[in-house]
């Protein structure tokens, strides 16, 4: 898992181009005029979504993915994302890996998200998006995949 600001993710030049494609395409992209649904940058190696909801009060599905690591920006609004590391989850509940998503049971530490703040989450790293700060509230998101492991 990798926690940061947009203003900061030249730091990251070392890691996996892919990732800094992603990171990139965050801080360069005007998200004023974009509304929700899916956007190409670059095939299915990296490519992205805006999504529109409101948070929730709690969400008890931790998910992970396998092939895909997530990079999670709010576009406006904020909220808590639950994350542990994978293996200390209970037991895996649903699967649709063509989707390339597992949902579990087990228990996650709220890490907040929003103002200018991303999160990227690994395969190893469960995740329960959508949580709220002080009550429900509408947010913006865009959620960047990147492929990390191409089997």
């Amino acid at each position: 898992m990798i926690y940061g600001t947009l203003e900061h993710l030249e730091r990251y030049a070392q890691l996996d181009p892919n990732l800094i494609k992603g990171l990139r395409f965050l801080r360069d992209t005007d998200f004023t005029n974009i509304g929700a649904g899916d956007l190409e940058i670059d095939g299915k190696t990296v490519y992205a979504f805006v999504q529109e909801y409101d948070t929730k009060e709690t969400n008890d599905r931790p998910e992970a993915h396998r092939r895909y690591a997530d990079i999670q920006y709010l576009i406006e609004g904020e909220e808590y994302i639950g994350v542990a590391p994978l293996e200390t989850m209970d037991e895996e509940v649903e699967a649709h890996p063509e989707r390339d998503i597992w949902f579990y049971h087990g228990a996650t530490e709220p890490v907040r998200i929003g103002k200018g703040r991303f999160l990227v989450l690994f395969p190893e790293d469960a995740h329960a998006p959508c949580i709220a700060v002080n009550g429900p509230a509408p947010v913006r998101k865009c959620v960047v995949k990147v492929l990390v492991d191409p089997v």
